[in-house]
């Protein structure tokens, strides 16, 4: 890997930084330009609430739950890329409630101008990170592209009513995040070259730590709704929720966990356009404290690459989920409540 290791991945992207997706606003006004699809009754979650994934039933008794996600490099290190597009990927699945069976890659790739084996590692670190997660790679599409990217389409499977969606929150419930946030911040400053080598294998290790211990753990619990921080970031992704769910929620922002040195990292301005996109579209449906400045207002709603999961549990068994999630080396903490006040809001405190 001698001649790989000379290449900065980052730096061959046009935007670099967090794989943001389209923005949340931009996107849903393209969505309002489509034909309705026909009506199908065995499409369990479709479109209408942003959820994570599709499910679509097969029997009584199973669906198959499907995802596909792929960005621009976030790290430099192509095995890591590769690892942390896979966990990405993956997390989906979780997110609502899946088990994950199959992947295809998604391969765009500058084959004339880098060397084969950066892509080689790529492969090999999502491969690696597909044997962790239990699940078989059945095949995949590549381009010859000038920029690179990768990602994977997953598919899982589950029982129609054990789903997991982002719109079944209910008042009581307390809102534990499995990961900490401030990861688009942080990749951003990967490609400035304003982290040590030490922070830059901290960050890569959360985005390439699954959620399949945070996801088998919370099985046991009643988590009324789930969904994944990833693009859309902390606010993004809860308003999806509150929204889905027609309640309110609290967050408590003290109890959030960052990585470190963020809000350093965002003053010298490693603040990715996305997260930006994120806090424009939410700030109409957040109340945010008066004394709160702008840089902690976009850490909450920072592009995230491979977050936690967000679970709205049962309001009596989330200390209980906290501590075993804890126990099994989850960074897991209790960041919010749901509450019947302002529905479709969130209430920053």
């Amino acid at each position: 890997m001698a001649q790989s290791e000379k290449i900065k991945l980052t730096s061959l992207t046009t935007k670099g930084g967090c794989g943001c997706k389209i923005g949340p606003a931009d996107l849903q006004q393209v969505m309002r330009t489509l034909p309705q699809t026909l009506p199908d009754s065995n499409l369990l979650v479709g479109l209408d609430t942003s959820d994570d994934a599709g499910v679509y039933r097969l029997t009584d008794d199973l669906a198959i739950v499907q995802t596909v996600d792929f960005f621009t490099p976030i790290v430099d290190e192509p095995y890591s890329f590769g690892q942390v597009a896979a966990a990405n990927a993956i997390s989906d699945i979780y997110a609502m409630g899946g088990t994950p069976l199959t992947a295809l890659n998604i391969v765009a790739f500058p084959i004339s101008t880098l060397p084969k084996q950066i892509l080689a590692e790529i492969l090999r670190g999502a491969g690696d990170k597909l044997k962790e997660a239990g699940v078989t790679l059945v095949g995949g599409h590549s381009i010859d592209d000038k920029e690179p990217k990768f990602g994977l389409a997953v598919t899982g499977k589950i029982h129609p009513d054990r789903i997991r969606t982002n719109a079944g929150a209910k008042p009581g419930d307390r809102l534990i995040l499995t990961k900490p946030i401030g990861v688009g911040i942080s990749t951003t400053s990967i490609k400035r070259g304003l982290l040590s080598e030490t922070e830059i294998e901290r960050v890569t290790a959360v985005m390439a730590t699954l959620n399949k211990n945070a996801a088998d753990i919370s099985q046991g619990y009643t988590v009324h709704a789930s969904t994944d921080v990833t693009g859309f970031g902390l606010l993004g992704h809860a308003t999806e929720m509150a929204q889905g769910s027609k309640t309110g929620l609290h967050i408590f922002k003290d109890k959030v966990p960052v990585l470190s040195r963020v809000r350093e990292l965002a003053e010298q301005g490693a603040v990715p356009g996305g997260t930006k996109n994120n806090f424009a579209h939410v700030e109409s449906s957040v109340d945010f404290p008066d004394h709160m400045d702008q840089i902690e207002k976009w850490i909450l709603c920072d592009a995230v690459t491979s977050g936690g999961l967000l679970l709205a549990v049962d309001g009596s068994e989330a200390e209980r989920l906290l501590n075993e999630l804890v126990r099994a080396g989850v960074e897991a903490a209790i960041i919010g409540e749901v509450v019947s006040e302002h529905p479709g809001r969130i209430r920053v405190l």
